[in-house]
């Protein structure tokens, strides 16, 4: 590291939250990236900042006390970092770029930046700022000394400038993985799949270059929601380029199978005040709000033909008249449309309209099933493990033996993951959940392979199971949709229910709910997994109610709903038994 002896040194980095982490003197028998900085008689630390979420506040003020005692003479100041995922490589790299931007830097200190700490997605991230010029600074690692003297606290350490010529290897490794991770960063999709990768690539040129509609068709829990949000995240990041001639703004989305009657309209297109009964006041709707943004508009084979009248009209005049009003209104917005369904075949049905599919068949993209990429699933177990683990600062692991299991199963015949991805992800929660520790035993998978072929046992009514899985045609709906089978008995109905409520409540809890409130209770829950927070899931859940209430508030009802029973929308989300005492 070339400075001016006369200069501070200040080091950089994120809470180590697994190699930091410590609550007892034991802490002190072994080594610790952070805090071994201030160990090293040679490297002395004038300034340490710490990038650390505002839930390891508590790790932090240990980490900031114990380097008080090493080393008396270092300032440690904390930071506060919010990052919706630190395996999101946009999301790290935007909210670092964010840090570097307001960090004021001096020129009488020389930086540091520490490596060791965080994700290697945050790794990548500092790499690309540094080597930007963004921040001015070397790189520090820190590590364990070799066996037998691993647990020294002290450990090692190894400051890298990335001008010397023999990093050429460590620049090379850095530049592949951030080629990896800008596939990630366009598409948050994991795949080995050839055909796959093409039909992202594609996807990826139309979401920069064309403003036109694009229409995603593809089995429930393909991940077109998923698909859709990085598209908009595509075009936004590509109108921000242009500096402001050509920005994009919010992305509304919306599940068309919600929308029926009177409330598809109002929802879609607004009304005004005594429109309809209930109109008490006047709304904008959602065409309105996305004016200058992107409307997402999933399932919309289920949005109903007077709808698809006035959405055409809009498409292709750039206005619409509200409900009840004579004054059209102007919008310019992007579309795109997800479904479930085969629209060709319903159009022929007379379902849907020919002219809206065409207007709307401009780039249209078959999103395969997780039984068309079989090959993925190592690599979607190894991402939703390390998300999970994120998410609850914990590293999941399987047993090698536990491993062979779950794949073997995974890509055999028997495995029809009839929920495609949220199948994997709703197995993956539950085995983490139920482990005993932070290893997943051959037990536990044995036990979730019975789970799973139970799940997918049960009568076609209540299957994922759509009209574009494996190229047929078929109406099977999982519990969470509206149309049951005619030849469903209640006792189906009833078991079903208590199939779904016995991954979040316990058996004495169980018995004391009404059969009632034991089906109402398993849609309520299904509908908050499929929906990405609380307000959304409310929405969904009222949307024929809330025009009567004077100040809405759908967040709040599904709260005390769920509440009723112990719940809370963020353990529905996360892990079973997730639950807060109930309100008797």
């Amino acid at each position: 590291m070339n400075s001016d002896s006369n200069n501070k040194t200040a080091v950089i980095g994120f809470l180590g939250t697994t190699l930091d982490n410590g609550f007892n003197d034991k802490r002190w028998q072994r080594w610790r990236p952070t805090v071994s900085l201030g160990l090293h008689d040679e490297l002395l630390v004038d300034e340490l900042h710490i990038l650390y979420s505002k839930r390891d506040k508590r790790l932090f003020k240990i980490i900031k006390d114990d380097m008080a005692k090493v080393s008396p003479n270092t300032t440690v100041i904390g930071h506060h970092v919010a990052l919706i995922s630190p395996w999101d490589f946009a999301d790290v790299y935007a909210e670092l770029y964010d840090f570097a931007a307001g960090f004021d830097f001096q020129d009488n200190t020389d930086y540091l930046l520490h490596l060791t700490t965080g994700t290697h997605v945050a790794q990548i991230c500092w790499f690309l700022l540094v080597e930007a010029g963004f921040i001015p600074a070397d790189l520090i690692q820190t590590s364990p000394c070799p066996r037998p003297d691993q647990a020294d606290p002290k450990g090692r350490y190894q400051v890298i400038d990335l001008d010397v010529s023999r990093y050429d290897g460590l620049r090379e490794r850095f530049e592949a993985e951030k080629q990896q991770h800008w596939q990630t960063l366009q598409a948050n999709l994991v795949t080995q799949n050839a055909a796959y990768q093409k039909l992202i690539s594609d996807i990826e040129k139309v979401a920069t270059r064309s403003t036109a509609p694009i229409l995603l068709m593809g089995a429930t829990g393909a991940g077109k929601s998923q698909l859709a949000g990085q598209i908009y995240a595509l075009k936004k990041a590509k109108a921000s380029s242009t500096q402001g001639k050509n920005t994009l703004e919010q992305f509304i989305e919306v599940n068309c199978a919600t929308l029926r009657g009177d409330t598809a309209m109002s929802v879609l297109f607004g009304h005004v005040k005594g429109a309809f009964t209930g109109a008490a006041t006047s709304r904008d709707g959602l065409l309105k709000s996305a004016d200058g943004g992107l409307l997402f508009l999933d399932e919309i084979g289920e949005l109903g033909l007077d709808e698809q009248t006035m959405l055409l009209t809009a498409l292709e005049e750039q206005r619409f008249y509200p409900l009840g009003s004579d004054m059209p209104i102007s919008v310019s917005f992007q579309l795109m449309a997800g479904t479930n369904k085969d629209l060709r075949q319903a159009v022929a049905n007379g379902e849907f309209r020919a002219d809206l599919f065409a207007r709307l068949n401009t780039w249209t993209f078959f999103l395969p099933s997780l039984k068309d990429r079989l090959e993925d699933l190592p690599a979607n177990i190894d991402y939703e493990l390390a998300r999970l683990g994120s998410e609850q600062q914990q590293h999941y692991r399987f047993t090698p033996e536990a491993r062979q299991l779950y794949e073997s199963f995974a890509m055999s015949a028997d495995a029809t993951w009839q929920g495609n991805f949220r199948d994997l992800t709703a197995s993956m929660i539950r085995l983490i959940t139920l482990a005993e520790s932070k290893v997943i035993p051959e037990t536990d998978v044995q036990a979730e392979i019975e789970r799973l072929t139970h799940l997918w046992e049960l009568p076609d009514s209540l299957n994922y199971s759509n009209s574009l899985s494996s190229g047929n045609i078929r109406t099977k709906n999982s519990l969470s949709n509206n149309s049951l089978d005619a030849t469903l008995n209640s006792e189906t109905i009833k078991q079903s229910s208590h199939n779904v409520l016995r991954q979040y409540l316990d058996e004495d809890m169980l018995t004391t709910i009404d059969p009632f409130d034991v089906v109402q209770l398993a849609y309520v829950i299904e509908v908050c997994i499929n929906h990405k927070n609380q307000a959304a899931a409310g929405r969904y859940l009222y949307a024929n109610s809330r025009d009567k209430l004077k100040s809405p508030n759908d967040s709040d009802r599904l709260r005390k709903y769920l509440m009723k029973f112990g719940l809370r929308f963020d353990g529905l989300k996360g892990s079973i038994f997730h639950k807060i005492k109930p309100i008797n």
